[in-house]
């Protein structure tokens, strides 16, 4: 064997490593926050656990905020990795997906038996599946809108649902057949094909009139004078908001088509072509 041949193996075998013990190295920062967002979701588990439903249903949204502010420290910083996105998406899975699951069942579904067991891991199921789905459909659907109920909405409205019942007055438990029948709801509104705004596509640091300041500040106040009210009025919107406009939206078309109007982009109404014809 000749010593070029050997002197160029070993220059490749040691640039192999060298780019082996870069990939290995991972951004601080931003996982931290994701880390955060991690130990709050299985706190909420165990504050579930151990009857704690206040504790773990507040525990839910911190874990939610922390979700939010390690993708936005990572565009930032310019410290988003691969890494990073996988690790999001599994601590999203526990936060968001086992979190609620367990608070749930140990709040309200275990009294419904297997068929409670069931839908909390429906839950569960679900929202790993809609994680999977939008990772593999990043950048190919359009980002201002959410192909089914993202799994964070899904969590905060049954996190803000425990809220508001002790906020109400309610104690312990809660064994009530709406409750199974909302996270059924939750789990189906996860892995369908109703389209959900995203608010991605506003930007908080652009001038904007000064009537918007005004009642943006008010609604902060209102927000923080009745957080339960407002938080679970604010949850339960938007994850009916998608059903209610594919609902107005296929009934537009429906008669549409009846009428004449537009059934896709590029048609142009019968009724008006005709009006304006010369």
């Amino acid at each position: 064997m000749s010593k070029n041949f050997k002197r160029e193996r070993f220059l490749r075998r040691d640039k192999f490593f060298q780019k082996d013990r870069m990939k290995k190295g991972i951004y601080i920062l931003p996982n931290l926050f994701t880390t955060a967002s991690l130990f709050a979701g299985v706190y909420a588990i165990f504050a579930s656990i151990q009857g704690q439903y206040v504790h773990a249903a507040v525990a839910i949204p911190i874990s939610l905020i922390l979700d939010g502010l390690d993708g936005r420290i990572a565009r930032m910083t310019h410290t988003t990795s691969r890494f990073g996105v996988e690790y999001d998406s599994l601590s999203d899975l526990v936060a968001f997906g086992v979190a609620p699951s367990v608070l749930a069942y140990t709040w309200s579904l275990s009294a419904f038996g297997k068929w409670g067991w069931l839908a909390a891991a429906l839950f569960t199921t679900c929202g790993a599946l809609r994680l999977a789905r939008f990772n593999v459909q990043i950048g190919v659907i359009d980002s201002r809108y959410f192909n089914g109920l993202a799994i964070p909405a899904a969590a905060i409205v049954v996190a803000s649902t425990v809220l508001l019942y002790f906020y109400l007055g309610g104690e312990g438990t809660f064994p009530h057949v709406g409750i199974l029948v909302g996270i059924i709801s939750l789990s189906l509104l996860m892995v369908s094909s109703i389209k959900f705004y995203s608010f991605k596509d506003l930007h908080f640091l652009t001038r904007e009139p000064f009537m918007t300041v005004v009642l943006a500040v008010i609604l902060m106040i209102i927000v923080l004078a009745e957080p339960q009210v407002m938080i679970f009025t604010f949850a339960v919107s938007y994850a009916a908001s998608g059903p209610i406009w594919w609902v107005l939206r296929t009934v537009r078309r429906l008669f549409g088509s009846v009428k004449g109007e537009p059934t896709g982009a590029g048609e142009i109404k019968r009724e008006t072509k005709s009006e304006s014809a010369p």
